[in-house]
């Protein structure tokens, strides 16, 4: 065993939440040797079940701040992670490239610009009359769309990610309670956990990542948190047109905002909304088939497959996502609304060091 896990390995931490994030806490805290538990009520609807996986790094325009550090700290960790995680499920891997695509002529200029400044990043300029783009233009007749190419931006499968998650949690003998924490309070300089069951958990470290349930955990007020639901709309559309097949398509494209994901010859998912509310409204649900200037027949709300939604936490007055230490022994990893699959590595990586300053 080594130093660190000679150090850690009594040490209990319980991590609030089994997404993708908490899911991704524990597989990092792993390496150190504590003793972890995940807590979810609900882990099956959690909203990393309604993820797409879109892993906008290199593409990412703002290149300052520190939504990009983490971006850039996670570009650098995925294709490690990878690496590690196929050891438990070889059909995980990351699909590359991402298309960044639009018809709106400033916004083509904005991106090319974008490209020729960050060369190095991979990023390939596409214009309407290029070939790489004839593919595209057949199945989208009558737009003229141009673009933007990353070759190291793509889609990780959320429910592969899961799969292999909790392959590797399993083997490193990580517990999982499927029940619901109703109250968090400090005791003797630990952490109690009172479970809906009555029973109480005992941890010297506490992180939560369950979104905006983590607001009824603790005092917002105390701690000047502020947490709004952003609900994400997605379809899938199922088509029997002849002419028509899906597959010519680059796997993953973003046509004026919007992300597609070829699933098959006759399949396509669309994706999605930000819509600030707890329930999926249709007004909402149109823009997944209005933002084209020449709508294909095929995409039309008649050829819906599947339709879902998830409900992903934002903060209100600061950046997402939240990554604070509230007191000690008590870690917040939440705020996720955007990107979490993407910023899974760097969050893990920045919890791996916090805790540290916990013990």
């Amino acid at each position: 065993m080594n130093k660190a896990k000679d150090t850690f390995n009594n040490i209990k931490v319980l991590i609030v939440g089994s997404g993708i994030i908490g899911k991704s806490n524990a597989f990092k805290l792993s390496d150190y040797g504590f003793d972890i538990t995940l807590v979810d009520q609900d882990e099956m609807h959690n909203s990393s079940n309604a993820a797409l996986g879109i892993l906008m790094g290199k593409i990412y325009q703002k290149r300052k701040g520190r939504s990009w550090i983490l971006r850039q700290k996670s570009s650098e960790l995925w294709p490690k992670w990878i690496n590690i995680l196929q050891s438990y499920n070889p059909n995980l891997k990351i699909e590359k490239p991402l298309y960044l695509l639009t018809n709106d002529l400033k916004k083509f200029n904005k991106l090319t610009s974008f490209a020729n400044n960050y060369q190095h990043d991979d990023l390939e300029t596409v214009k309407a009359d290029s070939s790489i783009l004839d593919p595209i233009s057949e199945i989208f007749k009558g737009n003229k769309l141009q673009g933007i190419i990353s070759h190291q931006d793509g889609r990780i499968n959320p429910k592969v990610l899961l799969e292999t998650l909790n392959i590797a949690l399993k083997s490193k003998n990580i517990k999982t309670i499927n029940n619901q924490i109703t109250k968090i309070r400090k005791n003797n300089k630990k952490w109690n956990l009172v479970l809906k069951t009555g029973e109480i958990l005992i941890s010297e470290i506490v992180i939560l990542c369950n979104s905006l349930d983590s607001l009824k955990l603790i005092n917002p007020e105390i701690y000047d948190i502020k947490l709004k639901p952003v609900l994400g709309q997605a379809v899938e559309i199922f088509h029997e047109e002849k002419n028509i097949d899906f597959l010519s398509l680059p796997k993953l494209l973003n046509i004026n905002g919007k992300n597609l994901i070829t699933i098959s010859e006759k399949k396509i998912i669309i994706g999605s909304t930000d819509e600030y509310s707890f329930k999926p409204e249709n007004s909402y649900l149109n823009e997944l088939f209005e933002f084209l200037e020449h709508k294909p027949n095929w995409l039309d709300k008649k050829n819906i497959s599947r339709r879902w939604f998830g409900i992903r936490s934002r903060p209100e007055g600061e950046p997402s996502p939240l990554l604070k230490s509230l007191e000690k022994g008590l870690i917040l990893c939440s705020g996720f609304y955007k990107n979490g699959i993407l910023l899974a590595p760097a969050c893990s990586h920045w919890v791996s060091e916090e805790i540290k300053k916990h013990i």
